[in-house]
């Protein structure tokens, strides 16, 4: 379909910004504001599924109830008779997202990596109070203002409109899969602890340039995420503090229970680790963490290649003053003794094993819908699963069946 050049008779398009599997975003101007906007056109075949066009709308009216610095303002939202497109019309933010920073240069440095994190946050804490769920926070949803330097979380609702609809429903993981919590990657209800999880993969990818876990199948992911622990921030990068290293992993715990109980509270550490100090609710969540045994695993796709440090986000802190550099890090603390696994607890693990990775195979095709339904800026591409793939890890499954099930005695 040819794009309009005015929509609703008020916004005119001068050019496009970028575009994705759902839809197209221009810039464009309010002649009747006379001010320059961002406008988002969905996909033409959307507009064929009545459930999700009611449930855009919904979600598009909660989204311009939010008003906050590290939101992006939705303005205007309906339907365009003379295109039959559907539209929202948004605040333009002239600057990058932190996906092209990460694609520009693979890595930021480590004062503007905690300022865009712990704007996002106040962005989320605000939206969770106010009882909305982005769903899909990833670095091609967080935009940095050229002006002020303020982080601002984009494209509230899309995610929670596509849910149940017919363009998602074969086992359908909304959202690009490397940053998806994991009770989303389950199919189950995001709520704020997911938002959380998301941005802690986000600030692992900023300060490392690659995600928490590299894999080649979702096989092998799902067993990275049960079995592996996560390479800690600072044996990658000898310039983050410590405490801001434990603070992330805080973040990425796949209990929900053992991350931050608010983004606020993730805001509060991460302000903290840029000075090596850990909060109250860190040490706690820790604690909590290693009675589970927990490795604090998190979904990944594949990782960004590493091209150095980068001052791309210079700018100063929201207060108006300068952070100075982190301190030198402590030493490390000891570990806790590993614990003893009976004969019980590993027949538990090899059937929990085996279940994962059953649930994997059933939202295959799903994940490599996913990359086709991300917004405007997806970020990292999530390799597409063929049906070899899949056939291959069938028979990966049945392996680890025949593996790990005890045969009856002859």
């Amino acid at each position: 379909m040819t794009t309009p050049t005015e929509v609703a008779g008020r916004y005119r398009i001068d050019s496009r910004l970028g575009a994705g599997g759902m839809s197209t975003v221009f810039h464009a101007t309010d002649t009747v504001l006379e001010r320059p906007v961002a406008i988002k056109l969905l996909a033409e075949h959307l507009a064929e599924d009545e459930a999700f066009v009611a449930r855009f709308r919904r979600e598009a009216l909660a989204a311009a109830k939010l008003q906050h610095p590290n939101v992006v303002q939705v303005f205007d939202s309906g339907h365009d008779s003379q295109s039959g497109r559907h539209y929202i019309v948004m605040e333009l933010v002239d600057g990058p997202s932190c996906a092209d920073l990460l694609r520009d240069h693979g890595t930021l440095d480590v004062d503007s990596a905690v300022y865009a994190v712990r704007d996002a946050c106040h962005g989320l804490d605000y939206a969770h109070r106010s009882g909305v769920v982005h769903r899909d926070v990833k670095p091609g949803n967080l935009l940095v203002s050229n002006e002020t330097g303020a982080t601002k979380l984009a494209d509230f609702g899309i995610a929670k409109a596509a849910e149940q609809s017919r363009i998602t429903q074969v086992g359908s993981v909304l959202g690009t899969a490397a940053y998806l919590s994991p009770e989303q990657a389950r199919g189950e209800e995001a709520g704020p602890p997911s938002d959380v999880y998301s941005l802690g993969v986000c600030a692992y990818q900023f300060l490392t340039g690659r995600l928490p876990h590299e894999y080649t199948s979702l096989t092998e992911l799902a067993l990275k995420q049960q079995n592996d622990a996560i390479d800690p921030v600072s044996a990658l990068r000898s310039d983050v503090p410590e405490a801001l290293d434990r603070a992330i992993l805080v973040c990425l715990s796949r209990d929900q229970d053992a991350r931050y109980a608010s983004a606020l509270d993730m805001a509060e550490a991460f302000d903290a680790g840029l000075y090596n100090e850990a909060t109250d609710a860190t040490i706690r969540l820790e604690d909590t963490t290693q009675g589970l045994g927990d490795h604090s695993d998190v979904d990944a796709t594949q990782a960004l290649s590493t091209t150095g440090a980068t001052q791309a986000l210079t700018r100063r802190p929201t207060t108006g003053t300068t952070a100075p550099a982190p301190p030198a890090r402590r030493a490390a603390e000891p570990s806790a003794p590993a614990r003893t696994s009976t004969p019980a607890a590993r027949r538990r693990k090899r059937l929990r094993l085996i279940a994962l990775a059953l649930v994997v195979l059933l939202i295959g095709v799903g994940v490599a819908l996913a990359t086709t339904l991300s917004g405007s800026d997806p970020g990292p591409p999530v390799t597409a699963v063929e049906e070899t793939e899949i056939d291959q890890q069938i028979q990966g499954v049945r392996e680890l069946i025949e593996e790990n099930v005890e045969q009856p005695a002859q």
